[in-house]
């Protein structure tokens, strides 16, 4: 069985996706809710929209409490990964690690995964992330803490607002007003 539900958060309208297993998929806000759907869709093509269930529920109350920013984890969302593969795996699980308001970089997951030179495959993991949000690629940044590489809809600017949200670097107001 594989289901769907929209709910809204401080960012817009997101999708969420779940199996018996647990979340298969999460999409942030596109332009619209339909294109939203479209993309959330190609998680579960099958899928039917009904009234999530009280786990589901409760992750999309954590997801959207977590945008309003309150630091919540969201580390009991159980996610379903059958379609992931081992690497993406090990770098979701590395990224879930990273607490809000805080980053890593590319470089840093890498090594924690036991592949130094990987910050590139790392970045490419992180590209193809289905669950947003729960897996907090939002957090990862480029060496020196640049902001670089964000494919959810509004880019780096998508990127800089959620980390805004976590309190990232709230004494450095100039970061916020460059992409302002």
């Amino acid at each position: 069985m594989h289901a769907i539900a929209f709910f809204d958060t401080e960012i817009g309208r997101c999708g969420i996706a779940w199996s018996e297993r647990g979340v298969i998929g999460l999409n942030l806000p596109e332009r619209s809710e339909a294109a939203t759907r479209t993309r959330l869709l190609r998680h579960c093509p099958t899928a039917d929209e009904i009234e999530p269930p009280k786990h589901i529920q409760r992750a999309i109350d954590d997801i959207a409490a977590l945008m309003r920013g309150e630091k919540k984890s969201l580390r009991a969302i159980q996610l379903d990964m059958r379609r992931v593969n081992e690497f993406n795996a090990r770098v979701y699980e590395t990224t879930r690690a990273i607490p809000p308001g805080a980053t890593r970089t590319y470089g840093e997951i890498a090594r924690a995964i036991g592949d130094p030179d990987g910050a590139r495959a790392v970045g490419q993991a992180l590209g193809r992330n289905p669950f947003p949000i729960v897996v907090p690629c939002h957090r990862v940044v480029g060496a020196n803490d640049k902001l670089v590489g964000f494919s959810a809809n509004g880019g780096i600017r998508t990127k800089l607002k959620m980390l805004k949200i976590e309190g990232w670097r709230e004494n450095e107001p100039s970061l916020f007003e460059e992409l302002a």
